[in-house]
């Protein structure tokens, strides 16, 4: 890995050495991300010639094993586009999935009325799973004075818990996930270590960092993803990602034809998020994530590279209301503005600094890969 302290942007994408420190480039000047995005892109092998095909025939898979019960997927909704044009590709579709929604405290107003308004639209069922706000609160404090990156690894550990525990209850073997590479393709580990969900970093940090225990929130580490994979046979497929989907086009789909609200940026419908990505992780961290979310719509083909760098001109957050955010999230948190701005002022910490699981959560990984690819061949 390339850890020179000169300066270096990739000669395609837009990511460069102050977001991702151990960044690497070929002799034409692209970067390690982007070539193994299109390498994985390339290998997953879902073409436009094929993948109609191939989802509709997922799509039947769906349909088969939920023959007869009350629903046959689920669908996490977070009131985002990703989420709310999933939901609405399943009616499309004729699935018949139950929507939920882990609600951690942070919703934006915005966010809750577009879950809303999907589900009643769509006359889906939908579900509130809601966490204890007292209990999730000192979690997130714990990684908060802890100085780690990954703030928001707690909520992703939470919401996978929470559909799978979900769809156990309801017998339902297929989560139809809004994730889409063409946006998240691109994420350096020291920057979305919280994507491994490692309980025993996790833990280390609430026990560290927090007097309370762990009581009421869900979790779900590699055991437990192991269990609803292996045993309850619970699969997770990402329907964008066989399709032609470009964010923008789905977010114009949605206002004009459900009332569907924007809500700003990327993740935005949380409060946290918007507050920790636009905010937190370029002034605390030098890790700008509009870089990470450009560079992969660059390999998708649908921005251009001189209109990523165009964009990346103006500043990440709203100087004009940050104080404010951040006497929010103080007054969340039940802490004062100086302790807020006290943590903030840690020196920044990444998954690296703390004891972890990264080399078994990886050969699992790709040991289960591997095992999939041969149960579809």
């Amino acid at each position: 890995m390339n850890e020179a302290s000169s300066y270096k942007i990739c000669n395609r994408c837009v990511m460069d050495t102050n977001t991702d420190c151990f960044i690497s480039f070929d002799d034409d000047g692209y970067c390690n991300h982007c070539e193994d995005y299109l390498s994985r892109t390339e290998k997953a092998n879902i073409s436009a010639d094929n993948a109609e095909l191939a989802w509709a025939q997922i799509v039947k898979n769906i349909q088969r094993k939920g023959k007869d019960r009350e629903y046959d997927c689920i669908v996490g909704v977070s009131g985002g586009v990703d989420s709310s044009y999933t939901a609405h590709l399943c009616k499309v579709w004729g699935l018949r999935p139950l929507l939920l929604h882990m609600d951690n405290g942070w919703d934006t107003e915005i966010s809750v009325k577009n879950i809303k308004t999907i589900a009643d639209k769509l006359d889906f069922d939908y579900a509130s799973y809601v966490l204890d706000w007292n209990e999730f609160r000192e979690i997130q404090l714990a990684f908060l004075k802890s100085s780690i990156v990954d703030l928001e690894m707690p909520t992703d550990i939470a919401i996978t818990a929470s559909i799978y525990e979900t769809a156990a209850r309801h017998d339902i073997n297929y989560i139809v996930s809004g994730g889409d590479a063409s946006g998240e393709g691109i994420l350096p580990l020291q920057m979305g270590y919280h994507v491994y969900k490692d309980m025993k970093l996790y833990r280390h940090i609430v026990r560290k960092f927090s007097s309370k225990p762990l009581e009421t929130i869900p979790t779900a580490g590699l055991l437990k993803d192991i269990f609803y994979k292996f045993i309850k046979n619970i699969r997770t497929v990402y329907p964008l990602n066989y399709l032609s989907y470009n964010k923008d086009e789905a977010r114009n789909f949605l206002i004009k034809t459900y009332g569907w609200k924007d809500y700003g940026g990327k993740h935005h419908e949380s409060k946290i998020t918007a507050f920790w990505q636009s905010y937190a992780m370029p002034v605390k961290y030098k890790m700008d994530y509009r870089r990470v979310t450009l560079s992969s719509q660059i390999c998708a083909g649908q921005v251009q590279r001189v209109e990523a760098l165009e964009m990346l001109k103006a500043n990440p957050y709203d100087d004009a209301k940050i104080e404010d955010d951040k006497k929010y999230i103080a007054k969340k948190y039940g802490i004062s503005l100086e302790e807020l701005e006290g943590f903030l002022s840690l020196p920044p910490k990444t998954f690296l600094d703390f004891p972890n699981q990264r080399r078994l959560i990886e050969l699992i990984h790709k040991s289960y890969n591997t095992l999939y690819k041969r149960k579809r061949i």
